[in-house]
């Protein structure tokens, strides 16, 4: 046993460590499912470059971007957005998601599906090139588009999981 003189008593309050401030410590996020969403990103990036630009692959066989290309582009989209949501959420791990991350999967959501009407307007038969003609890829479907992807990247800015605030 123990000297009783030796060992401070129960009531004595043991000094905290404090951590260096370069510590980081133990990864709190899982690294293979970042690296998962990251390749699923990147295969999405290729997939949606295929669609909206194969001139430069070596795939262009047409002057107008018609209903393939943008089904492809619309399709690596999608993979982006699976991909980055995979990736973001594997970023809070060990904390509860805030309210904010809510708001930020149903705006990718969002984006996305204003995109694809948007690019799909002529399918749908909304567009200003309606079927039975040939539907291309026109001025105002780009804009949908590019409005539909500014929703979607404000949603993932919305779920980056940002360092708690201090008090002080």
């Amino acid at each position: 046993m123990s000297d009783p003189a030796q060992t401070p008593p129960s009531d004595t309050p043991v000094p905290a460590q404090t951590p260096h401030p370069d510590d980081t410590g133990p990864l709190t996020y899982s690294r293979r499912r970042v690296q998962f969403g990251l390749t699923v990103t990147l295969v999405g990036f290729f997939i949606f470059l295929v669609g909206a630009s194969p001139g430069i692959f070596g795939f262009d066989r047409s002057p107008v971007i018609g209903f393939v290309q943008i089904a492809v582009f619309l399709v690596g989209l999608a993979l982006m957005c699976l991909g980055g949501y995979t990736s973001l959420m594997a970023l809070w791990r060990n904390r509860a998601p805030s309210i904010s991350v809510d708001f930020g999967v149903r705006l990718v959501s969002t984006g996305y599906v204003i995109a694809v009407f948007a690019g799909m307007a002529d399918v749908f038969g909304f567009g200003s090139h309606p079927l039975p003609g040939v539907p291309f890829f026109g001025g105002w479907q780009a804009r949908g588009v590019i409005f539909g992807e500014m929703i979607i990247a404000l949603g993932f800015l919305l779920l980056i999981p940002y360092p708690p605030k201090k008090h002080s």
